[in-house]
Parts: structure tokens; C-alpha cells; sequence
């Protein structure tokens, strides 16, 4: 529905409104607390759904005014009915969690595989997310190692891993 940029721009946007926005983990069982905020600030006119004109009144607010109606009417076709605070959640959740299809991530992971068994070493794993792109912390290191399914030899199950990333949790063999 809304392209990464535009969901930083927003983000951006609100946090220079409100700089007491609570974010919660991903993993929290309740609604982050800016989503909320963003479907309240997205449908105008409150009537608990979000439709063109709600979209159009957005971007104008946000200083956009050149947005052509076939894109917003791309953003809406996202959705299999009515955009109510449900059906928000359903489309802007894997673009806010930077959630991808299992497939895509496992097709990340097999770069590193050189033996195509299913593993990559830790230590391999752990310098590559702490040097490259957009780089992690330690404690986010730590944090996805406590996720993962790691033997003695320190080999890292990707695939299971990647489940647990797209499904919230391990499969049940």
C-alpha cells in the first residue's frame, strides 16, 4: 500500500509533531502505538475508513500535492475490501516489521551457503550483519542468535530462522 520511503517520511513527519511516540517490539501481542496514530491521521474524515480522498487529504497535509489519482487508487487495490483499522494493520504490518516473503529471505541466506547445506557459521553470519548495509548492534546480534537454531559446530539453521522471521514462530516438526 505505501512504499518504504513513504512510510519513513511519515514516520519523520509525526515524530517531529510528537516526540513522545511509543514505539512497542514487533513481537508485542498489542498495537504499536503509531499505527494507531497513523490510521487516525490518515482517515480525515473519520468515518473509520481509509479511501481516496482520505489518502489525497494526507498527502496534501504532508505537503504533497502532485499525487496522481491512479496512485492512489494503485494504494487502495492493495486491500481485499474496505480499508477499516483491520485491514490497515494487514497492509502496512510487513512494510513496518520489514517483513519479507520466506522466499526472498531464504534466497538472501543461500548466498552464503556455499556448501547449499541449509547453515551458515555464526561467526560468518555475525560479521556480515555488523559490517554491511544497515549495520547491527551487538545486542541485536545477540537477540536473533537466542531465536535461532544453532548446533555445537556454531552452524546456524537459516531456513528455520527465516520461518520464525515471516511466521513469529518455530515450526512444529
Amino acid at each position: 500500500m505505501f512504499e518504504q520511503t513513504q512510510i519513513q517520511e511519515f514516520k519523520e513527519v509525526k515524530s517531529s509533531r510528537s516526540r513522545d511516540i511509543r514505539f512497542t517490539s514487533p513481537s508485542c501481542s498489542h498495537t504499536p502505538f503509531f499505527l494507531i496514530q497513523a490510521f487516525t491521521l490518515i482517515d480525515q474524515n473519520r468515518d473509520g475508513f481509509i479511501d481516496k480522498e482520505d489518502l489525497k487529504d494526507t498527502y496534501a497535509s504532508l505537503g504533497k500535492l502532485s499525487v496522481k489519482d491512479n496512485e492512489l487508487e494503485d494504494m487502495l487495490r492493495e486491500a481485499t475490501g474496505p480499508i477499516n483499522f483491520t485491514m490497515f494493520l494487514t497492509l502496512f504490518g510487513e512494510k513496518l516489521h520489514g517483513a519479507d516473503p520466506e522466499d526472498t529471505l531464504l534466497n538472501a541466506f543461500k548466498l552464503f551457503d556455499h556448501d547449499a547445506r541449509g547453515f551458515i557459521h555464526k561467526d560468518e553470519l555475525q560479521n556480515l550483519l555488523m559490517t554491511q548495509a544497515e549495520k547491527f548492534t551487538p545486542e541485536e546480534v545477540k537477540q536473533m542468535f537466542q531465536s535461532s537454531n544453532i548446533d555445537a559446530a556454531g552452524n546456524l539453521d537459516y531456513k528455520s530462522l527465516c520461518y520464525i522471521i515471516t511466521h513469529g514462530e518455530e515450526r512444529e516438526e
